[in-house]
């Protein structure tokens, strides 16, 4: 993987430093990478660890999935639209999918995360920090996450864990159920139970005595607490009243339309058969229609294709 990125940084007409981010891209891209990387070296907010500025890192940019695959050698899934090796300090994202600013606050968050804590973190809680800390999940996801909620689909840590590692079709879902898990850290009593945790794992404390600590409760005891959390938090009056009342809506006016379609669908066939249209060269013998082609009486008389008054 490193050998890869030093042969990109060896060409001088796809490297670029801007500030403390070494930029690497296409010369099409340069401009736009530097953009993002200007913004990417200021200092943020980061939850449970304050402001903080990147370390120096380099950016690289993928000009799409293919591209992602051979740099990171096939570990990036297909759907991926970024990864973080924090020992390389190192991020790619790809610069063909929409919204890459978020996508490169989702990364910039892994490397802030793991710079500052080298203790063995799970994957539900590494990537749930990020997506959380950057404002990653949408109404879309928090939509998806209350009807998972509803219909009682609320996964194991271990089952959450291979959700983060599947598919697309699970991917949204699984982010939004971990960002969740953070949340639930952050806001559970006494507060200040995310800045505890990440403190003590700064100092290189283990994550099950750290949580421990900061919380009160075992990994274990903190999963049950935030499934109960969340079935309290979301229903299907939720999930109805944060929007997806509009679902129902259009998934029902979609059904009705295709009812009325199929009703209609032997009258329709009725009605076509006989009917010829005549080639184009024979439309233009017959004369154009005058006032009163009905007779005196029928001008607002609507007449069907067979001619006949309705």
């Amino acid at each position: 993987m490193l050998g890869l990125f030093t042969i990109a940084l060896l060409v001088d007409t796809l490297t670029t430093q801007v500030g403390r981010v070494t930029v690497v891209a296409e010369p099409r891209q340069r401009a736009y990478a530097e953009a993002l990387a200007k913004q990417a070296g200021q200092a943020v907010d980061w939850p449970g660890l304050g402001r903080r500025t990147p370390p120096p890192f380099t950016l690289v940019l993928a000009s799409d999935s293919l591209s992602l695959a051979r740099m990171t050698r096939g570990q990036a899934p297909g759907w991926g639209a970024g990864v973080t090796y924090p020992e390389a300090r190192t991020i790619i994202v790809r610069a063909d999918l929409p919204d890459v600013p978020q996508t490169l606050r989702h990364e910039l968050a892994h490397l802030v995360l793991r710079t500052t804590v080298h203790t063995r973190l799970p994957l539900w809680f590494d990537e749930g920090y990020a997506a959380w800390g950057s404002g990653e999940v949408n109404r879309a996801e928090s939509l998806e996450l209350n009807l998972a909620v509803a219909a009682g689909r609320i996964p194991l840590f271990a089952e959450l864990d291979g959700m983060l590692r599947g598919s697309s079709g699970t991917a949204d879902l699984a982010y939004a159920l971990a960002a969740s898990a953070v949340a639930e850290i952050a806001r559970r009593e006494p507060r200040g139970g995310l800045e505890r945790l990440l403190t003590r794992l700064e100092a290189g404390e283990g994550f099950e005595s750290a949580m421990v600590a900061a919380t009160g409760l075992t990994p274990d005891r903190f999963e049950a607490a935030w499934r109960s959390a969340l079935k309290r938090r979301y229903s299907l009056l939720t999930w109805l009243v944060a929007g997806g009342m509009w679902s129902v809506i259009a998934f029902g006016l979609g059904g009705l339309a295709w009812y009325k379609r199929e009703r209609d669908r032997p009258r329709r066939a009725a009605l076509d058969r006989g009917w010829v249209v005549p080639p184009p060269d024979e439309l233009s013998e017959f004369p154009p229609p005058t006032a009163g082609v009905g007779g005196p009486g029928s001008e607002g008389s609507p007449v069907d294709p067979g001619g006949h008054r309705q």
